[in-house]
């Protein structure tokens, strides 16, 4: 698949993006080696190959999921004291959605 010169001052017209026939040929040439490597890794056989996240086998370091602070309740309090409206804990939002 290769594009036009024609093609690509439609896509830039479309995006609303002022583009010359300099810069236009220059991004044809540009985007017409990306469809070329697309169509050349599309070739390629996968039949088989089981898809992976990350090149590398890595494992994310988690720290362990327990409470720091020793004063909750007081901290909520303390930000919910500038809050418009607050109720039980919880903070009061005007309704958006009909």
């Amino acid at each position: 698949m290769s594009l036009t010169l024609e093609q690509v001052h439609r896509v830039a017209h479309l995006a609303r993006i002022e583009i010359s026939d300099t810069e236009a040929r220059s991004t044809l040439g540009h985007l017409n080696e990306i469809f070329a490597l697309i169509e050349e890794m599309q070739a390629v056989d996968t039949q088989g190959v089981e898809p992976m996240a990350h090149a590398q086998d890595l494992a994310q370091r988690l720290r362990a999921d327990r409470v720091t602070e020793s004063d909750q309740l007081a901290q909520r309090d303390a930000f919910q004291a500038i809050a418009p409206e607050t109720e039980a804990g919880l903070y009061l939002v005007p309704k958006v959605i009909e």
